[in-house]
């Protein structure tokens, strides 16, 4: 997508601090981290939302997604936990629109939800 900013960092139009890649996915450093460790990993072909995902992608993909979770948290050295989220929609303050998760820890997170 032309002018989606993900497609752009996923193309290396825009910069990113790379932290995961294979060839379903990416993952780099927030610019504006919430947390001592914050990564966003994105598919590399362009849905808008989870439940955009969940309607298109394959249930592979999917999953390798989680999967790809999995190595980046232990890769980050989140042992001791770590939080995921993926906003969905205007209310849930999605700001790209283009699937992503959050992988967000390093140190103790507020027991209040994301």
């Amino acid at each position: 997508m032309n002018d989606c900013l993900f497609c752009k960092i996923i193309a290396g139009e825009i910069p990113s601090t790379k932290v995961w890649e294979d060839d379903t996915c990416y993952a780099f450093r927030d610019i504006h981290p919430q947390a001592k460790c914050h990564v966003i990993l994105v598919p590399k072909c362009h849905v808008t939302d989870v439940c955009d995902a969940a309607e298109k992608l394959d249930d592979k993909v999917l999953a390798h997604m989680l999967r790809a979770v999995k190595d980046i948290a232990r890769q980050e050295g989140l042992g001791d936990g770590f939080r995921i989220i993926s906003n969905c929609g205007k209310n849930a303050c999605q700001s790209v629109g283009h699937w992503h998760i959050h992988v967000v820890g390093g140190e103790p997170l507020s027991d209040k939800m994301a």
